[in-house]
């Protein structure tokens, strides 16, 4: 494995980290090229839990970031002290991130995560336990709805949150009761989805993710002797 790049996601990342928030990390490695010829093709991801670091081989990297998945996706984009691996091949996939981005792809992407957070609240239980998850599951539907209509918006995905305690105070109150303001929050996003005049493709750019990729293939195929 030739771990390509990778850094601390997640909480950390966004600025919402609690005391006793979990530090995530997730990552791009690169298979030798020869494994996938062989009997056993190599694991496209490898997750480890205590640490929290979730691996994914380039390829299957590459179609999740073009699927829109946010977790995929923020790797690129994230603040420079968020980084803990940064090789050439690192480089040059956060020089070419825009290339995975389509306009169709991201609003489902994002919408969608918001949606499964929505559909967690309103199957939460009465636990302790159930309002801290159902707060941080407020928090992140806030987020990603944020996240999603600003880079549908602008073309860029802002990791760092700027105002990170309005998340924490939705989040408490929809940890309260006000699953009202959830739903709403949810509605108008999609609203603001219709009526953005989004600079991003219909498509992404996939030719330039595939020369990326060939390249990391042909560089990771064994030494060649004379």
């Amino acid at each position: 494995m030739h771990l390509l790049l990778s850094g601390i996601v997640g909480s950390v990342a966004y600025g919402l980290a609690g005391p006793d928030s979990d530090v995530d990390r997730i990552g791009v490695f690169a298979a030798p090229t020869v494994a996938f010829h062989g009997l056993h093709p190599p694991r496209e991801s490898v997750v480890t839990t205590e640490p929290d670091v979730t691996l994914h081989e380039a390829g299957k990297y590459c179609r999740l970031a073009l699927s829109g998945n946010p977790t995929a996706t923020e790797l690129m984009w994230l603040p420079d002290d968020c980084y803990e691996t940064r090789t050439e091949f690192g480089e040059r996939l956060i020089a070419i991130r825009s290339a995975f981005l389509s306009a169709p792809r991201v609003r489902d992407a994002y919408l969608g995560y918001a949606s499964q957070q929505f559909r967690k609240l309103t199957s939460r239980d009465s636990s302790v336990g159930g309002r801290r998850r159902s707060a941080k599951h407020a928090r992140h539907l806030a987020r990603l709805l944020h996240q999603g209509r600003v880079l549908y918006a602008t073309g860029v995905l802002e990791i760092r949150l700027a105002d990170p305690e309005w998340f924490r105070a939705f989040g408490e109150r929809v940890a309260n009761g006000a699953l009202a303001e959830a739903e709403a929050l949810v509605a108008a996003a999609e609203r603001d989805f219709d009526r953005i005049r989004t600079p991003l493709p219909d498509r992404p750019d996939e030719a330039t993710v595939e020369r990326w990729l060939l390249d990391v293939r042909a560089a990771h195929l064994p030494a060649t002797h004379s």
